[in-house]
């Protein structure tokens, strides 16, 4: 299961990369982009939310463009929690990603 993006801080980087470049620990975020499908969403929905919970994932991006929406999945303690649901007319931000700020409405462009 390969997710859509992925965003790892420069800190964390060079520990996460083998000799070969390859990632080989959990990033701090993954964005996933439901693919059409029940399976395929039950995969992105709950699989992938378990996978990534048990990897240490901080945070995971469910973004929906059917619905124009997107789920924000936030670690609580040794789980990914559902944080928030965010609409077009919102905005996205993250702690782990200082300064950042996105219009969902741009998700879907």
């Amino acid at each position: 299961m390969i997710p859509d993006v992925v965003w790892v801080s420069t800190e964390r980087l060079a520990m996460l990369l083998d000799d070969a470049e390859h990632l080989t620990g959990a990033p701090e975020l993954i964005v996933e982009v439901l693919s059409p499908g029940e399976n395929n969403e039950r995969r992105d929905r709950e699989i992938k939310l378990k996978l990534y919970a048990t990897q240490g994932v901080r945070e995971y991006w469910i973004a929906d463009r059917h619905l124009q929406q997107v789920q924000v999945y936030q670690r609580q303690q040794a789980t990914l929690q559902l944080a928030a649901t965010l609409f077009a007319d919102d905005e996205i931000n993250s702690p782990i990603l200082p300064g950042f700020t996105c219009a969902i409405a741009h998700f879907f462009r």
